[in-house]
Formats: C-alpha cells, structure tokens, sequence
C-alpha cells in the first residue's frame, strides 16, 4: 500500500466527517443497533476470518495468553454486540452548549460541543477493538481509519466489513470506518504523515507501539498509557484495608495497564504491615524485587535494581521501594510513574489530601485499587483508552473525550469599533 492509497483512504475519511457530522442522534442509534444485529448474524463468518489469524499465531509460536486475547468465540461475538447496543444507550453529546453568554455589545456566545473529525486508530491483537472503537467514534460523529496489527488482521477486516455492510443497509457512508489492510511497518509510518486528513491519531497496544507513534507522528497524538502505576503504604496505613487492595490491584488481571506495578512503603510499615502484603501476594505466586531493608524483612525477595522501580511487568512481579515520609514518597512515584494511576493507603486525611493534590498522574485514589481505572468502572459506558498526557484529554477517554468545541456567535449588525 502507498502514500497514495493512504491518502485515498484519508480523502474517503474527510468527506465521510461532514456526512456523519450531520446525522440526528437518531440515526446513529438506529444504525448501532443494525451493526449490533448483524454482527451476530455474520458470526460463523467472523469466526472463520479468526480462524485464520489463530492459525498464524500458532506457527509463529505466540504465547498461550497472547492466543487468548486473539481468540474469538460465540460468546465474544455477542460481548462485541452488546458493547455496541450499550453504546446505544449513552447520552450523545454531540451538540451539547458547554458554556453560553451574552456581551455588552449584545453578541451571544455559544460553545458548542462537535465531532473531533477524522481519528486514526493504530492497535494491537484483540479485534473487539475494532467494533468498540469504531462505536465510540461513530456515536461522536466521526470517521475513523484502523491500522490494526498483523496478528489479527484477518479478524479485523471482517468485523469492518460486517459494519460498513450495515451501515449501507442504513443510508450511512460506509468510509464512516475504513480499515488499512497492509500489515507491513513502512504502511503504518506512512500513515502516521496523513495529517492532511486526520485530525488525531490513537495509539492502543504495548509500550513500543506508543512510543513509535509519539515520535514518528506528524499527526497531533493522544497517548494512552502504559502504566507503572503505584501503591504507597502510608505510615498511618489500615492492614485491612492493604492487603486485599494491592491484592487485587497486582493480581486480578496482570496484563492491563491499570495494574500495580510497584509499592512504595513507609519504613514504619516494613516490620508490620508489609509482612501481611507480603505473604498474601506470594500465595498469588508473585515474585518481589525489593530494596535492601525490604530483603532484610521480606524472605525470598529478590534485590531490586533502579530500572525495576520503572518497569510496568505485565507480570507477576513487583517492586517494592522503602521511603522515609510521604514527602519522598511522592517524589519517587512522580519520578518514576508513567502518569497513569497511583494510590495511597492511609488514614490520615492530611497525608491523604497531599497525596491527591501533589501526585502528577491521571487517576489519583485514596483507599481504593487502582484497577477502577477503566471507563466503565468510571460510568462512562466505554472508553477508547486511558490518555496519560495532559492536552486535550487526561484518564479514561469517552465519549466526550473524542469530542472537541467551537464557538457559535450570532449578532445582530454588530461592528467592532
């Protein structure tokens, strides 16, 4: 595929934004449902794509868990259709007057809430992304171009073309979704310099897949987030409440990004509280990497070294850092956090509230786990991703989040003087 197809693809994308920036509320519900029932029609079609792509991954030797997440089954199908009828049910925002006021000189102000236009999605392996970020986009009134990976491409062009069929069926523009069917990296780069056509560019996958597109990218990027996310056990920290939440944090699901990665702990806390963590996250048959007053009081730690207090695992494995004060505390995680999510367990509401306040991450909890992290769980419906930077969107990205404003002024022959 070429420059030349991309930007054909792009153009597509471009005129399918004014269509779609037009359509009633209505008319996208209408249309999600059709999606919705017609990818539970196509499913044996759907399964045969990934069948295909389950092949390949099994030649090319993909670990078990990766398989997983590849994998499609009649009852995934049926989660990717009841993901879009939920979408269904979520307030629209497009049109919503954020702010209005009235002037001196009589001009009325209107900031109106739009679609962000045309939003590029490149991700890896799991192809419910496709239906789910193809949703959201829509219900907002955008377009959206897929570059998913190679792994599940064949999954991916048949859930898009089971959308774009529907939304024919509809009187929909079916470039409202388009995907990149080239696998190769140089199609993906090319992609990345369309900033003539696409207005935000999304990364979901693995640290390099990020990183890639933040810094090869001439289109504005939303980065979502690879997570090192921490725990700090406070010196005022309650034991019941510890152990069960940095248990679920580490262990409920190891492979997402809201995760516990590392432990930072009062050093009033090594002797009493952390033997209790301890010993609860090794029957989770978690491996601990610990400084070196954490080894001297933990048995079967493992000595930590500086690039594991930085490292999000995706494994069961964690760091565990010793500080002296809530104040080196914060400077720890602010140095190493990726800026995705981090909590503190304490019963003090002064350290509590600093915490909150001088922590620099997206989602800051008090006595909570950080896997709430998640739009659903935030009562958005659904989410794109968790945004780790600070322009445009921070946390989990919903519906609002793939919107953006204008202003609308209406007067009456008013000049400036």
């Amino acid at each position: 595929m070429t420059q030349i197809d991309i930007n054909r693809l792009g153009k597509q994308a471009k005129e399918a934004k004014y269509e779609l920036s037009k359509l009633s509320t209505e008319q996208k519900n209408t249309a999600l449902c059709q999606i919705a029932k017609d990818l539970l029609a196509d499913t044996q079609q759907l399964l045969h794509a990934n069948e295909k792509d389950l092949e390949n991954a099994k030649k090319n030797g993909m670990n078990p868990g990766m398989i997983d997440r590849l994998r499609l089954t009649e009852e995934r199908i049926q989660a990717i259709a009841q993901g879009i009828l939920k979408i269904v049910e979520l307030q629209d925002p497009i049109g919503e007057i954020i702010e209005s006021k009235t002037l001196e000189n009589g001009l009325q102000i209107e900031k109106r809430r739009v679609p962000l236009g045309v939003i590029g999605i490149i991700y890896e392996s799991r192809p419910n992304v496709t239906a789910d970020a193809f949703g959201l986009c829509f219900k907002t009134g955008n377009a959206v171009i897929l570059k998913g990976g190679s792994d599940a491409i064949y999954s991916n062009i048949a859930i898009t073309e089971s959308i774009r069929n529907s939304l024919g069926k509809c009187g929909i523009t079916k470039d409202a979704i388009q995907i990149i069917q080239a696998t190769d990296r140089a199609v993906t780069e090319e992609f990345m310099k369309c900033k003539e056509y696409v207005d935000v560019l999304i990364p979901r996958g693995g640290a390099g897949l990020i990183r890639s597109v933040v810094e090869k990218s001439e289109i504005p990027v939303i980065e979502t987030g690879t997570g090192n996310c921490h725990i700090y056990i406070d010196e005022f920290a309650d034991p019941a409440k510890a152990v069960p939440i940095i248990v679920n944090a580490k262990t409920q699901r190891i492979g997402v990004c809201n995760a516990c990665e590392s432990l930072v702990v009062h050093e009033k806390c090594i002797g009493t509280i952390l033997p209790m963590v301890a010993a609860a996250l090794k029957e989770k048959n978690v491996e601990l990497r610990g400084d070196e007053e954490v080894c001297a009081c933990i048995d079967n730690c493992v000595l930590a070294e500086s690039q594991d207090y930085g490292k999000e695992y995706l494994d069961l494995i964690i760091s565990i850092k010793t500080v002296k004060s809530i104040e080196e505390a914060i400077t720890h995680i602010n140095q190493y956090s990726t800026g995705h999510s981090e909590a503190i367990i304490t019963e003090n509401k002064q350290n509590a509230e600093k915490f909150l306040n001088e922590i620099d991450s997206a989602c800051v909890y008090v006595n909570a786990s950080t896997r709430f992290t998640d739009g659903f769980e935030f009562g958005m419906g659904a989410e794109i991703g968790i945004s780790t930077q600070k322009l445009h969107a921070r946390g989990p990205m919903g519906l609002k989040e793939l919107t953006t404003y204008k202003y609308a002024i209406t007067g009456d022959g008013q000049i400036r003087n």
